[in-house]
């Protein structure tokens, strides 16, 4: 799996499985997409893909993950920093990429526990998922 991740100097693209940058676009940016229309306070980023849907917030923990469409809703993260941007994958909904300001942070079980990745960017402002 690849990811996009927009930072203040441009767009870095990212293999996850091997944990280092494939390219860099300076100056570039990612495709805004409408925000979710979300009944929670504070929310910084959303990304939704099937009936999963996670949200940044400002507070601790940082998201808030909902698994049936936003009918009920449960915090997640405890542990993780400030987060910037969220991104779930499109064929597999338990991959979820989370942004700090310079870091990333991916799990595997649909946001329940995470391991952050080694590399350092610098300041994130979105992040997508991509296919390989």
């Amino acid at each position: 799996m690849r990811a996009l991740v927009e930072t203040v100097d441009g767009v870095f693209e990212l293999d996850l499985e091997l944990n280092e940058v494939l390219d860099f676009d300076p100056g570039g940016s990612l495709p805004r997409s409408g925000p979710l229309d979300l009944p929670l306070p504070g929310v910084v980023a959303a990304d939704a893909h099937g009936s999963t849907l996670i949200a940044v917030v400002e507070r601790r923990p940082p998201l808030v993950a909902s698994y049936d469409a936003g009918v009920t809703w449960t915090e997640t993260g405890g542990g993780l920093p400030p987060g910037r941007a969220v991104a779930i994958a499109s064929d597999n909904p338990d991959l979820v990429l989370f942004a700090a300001r310079n870091r990333l942070y991916l799990s595997s079980d649909g946001g329940r526990f995470w391991s952050a990745l080694a590399l350092e960017l610098p300041e994130i402002r979105g992040v997508a998922l991509t296919e390989a």
